[in-house]
């Protein structure tokens, strides 16, 4: 619902003329996922993955909508594609004979667990599945999602890179027939975003558990409540502490030779967190941060949707601003709204 999408966006973004082939008659199930809706009837969650393409309605059990889909294919560098296995095949499009028969394209599927899985994929399962939800969440509480559904937008820009590796590979001619067919899965792209998490467990032997806001391998590296709001101080070397205690007035920790190195802090989580904690509820949010950026300790408000967005390119109609350098070029598409156009040019229509 969100990772295919997300990829191809992003591909358009940068340029890709995207067209976006929907089932009538209601088309991407996400048109529906409101509210809220806009003014002509366009769903946020549709409308926050969607721009930069042209929308072409088509029955895939229809005859002459699949000789469609097929022209589109032939004339096509990628095709991306969120089937369960054989779903494609049992409606005549094969991409197993497409490849063959044509040597210049390149097949992304993207799958909840792998080729020749029938689950369906959905972020939230993934998310219980991959280990984030055990690592996520104020320890001795419940399990905890994340609050974006950022399993399916990390594979859907792993499938970006997999794709414009793979056509860099075949404009090169050094792209194998093998992989000319990616397999992207939720669940994979969501155990390797695991990274330092899964590297603790695999080197220690123990199983990793939830800090909330704070960190398993830094310390200070959490939240912590000013008097009017909170912020996150994020000490990432030896040299940041002994700014960071410079800056909120902690002598005594920064001149303790057991806390110069994040071991020794580690060591003395508690001792160090409390003093923190203690001293930055005397002080408004702002303050504390103007005394930290001044000596270069990383740092930030924990700030709201409205507030991150305030001051950005993002846009109720085309979405949250870009991620890649790249241009909106056309706004999300209604249902079919390119589908005449597409099925008198083709590709072509992207001239008109």
């Amino acid at each position: 619902m969100l990772a295919g999408p997300v990829c191809s966006m992003v591909l358009g973004d940068l340029g890709a003329d995207v067209i976006k082939v929907e089932r009538p008659p209601s088309g991407d199930e996400t048109r529906g996922w409101g509210p809220p809706f806009d003014v002509s009837g366009q769903s946020a969650y549709f409308l926050a993955v969607n721009r930069n393409k042209k929308s072409f309605a088509a029955d895939l059990s229809n005859e002459g909508d699949r000789s469609i889909v097929l022209q589109l294919i032939a004339g096509a560098d990628v095709v991306l594609e969120n089937f369960l296995p054989g779903a494609l095949s049992k409606l005549g499009i094969d991409a197993g004979k497409l490849l063959e028969k044509n040597p210049s394209l390149v097949w992304c599927t993207i799958t909840g667990f792998g080729a020749d899985s029938t689950r369906p994929g959905y972020d939230f399962v993934i998310q219980a599945e991959s280990g984030w939800m055990a690592i996520t969440g104020e320890p001795g509480g419940s399990p905890m999602k994340v609050g974006v559904a950022l399993a399916d937008v990390i594979a859907g820009k792993d499938a970006a890179i997999a794709i414009l590796a793979a056509i860099a590979e075949r404009d090169a001619g050094t792209l194998a027939a093998g992989r000319r067919h990616i397999v992207i899965s939720l669940a994979s792209s969501a155990v390797a975003a695991l990274v330092n998490v899964a590297q603790n467990v695999l080197v220690s032997g123990k199983d990793a558990q939830r800090w909330g806001n704070a960190h398993a391998n830094l310390v200070p590296y959490q939240l912590f409540d000013a008097a009017d709001r909170p912020l996150v101080i994020a000490v990432g070397s030896d040299s940041q502490w002994l700014h960071c205690a410079e800056a909120l007035g902690l002598a005594d920790l920064g001149a303790d030779p057991a806390l110069r190195m994040n071991a020794g802090r580690i060591a003395q989580r508690d001792r160090v967190v409390k003093s923190i904690a203690s001293r930055v509820r005397e002080k408004s949010a702002r303050h504390w941060i103007d005394r930290l950026d001044a000596r270069g300790v990383p740092c930030g408000l924990v700030r709201s949707v409205s507030e991150a967005l305030s001051g950005t390119a993002a846009n109720a109609l085309t979405g949250a601003p870009l991620s890649v350098p790249g241009s909106v070029r056309i706004p999300p598409p209604h249902l079919d709204e390119h589908g005449d156009a597409i099925r008198a040019l083709g590709w072509r229509a992207f001239g008109s």
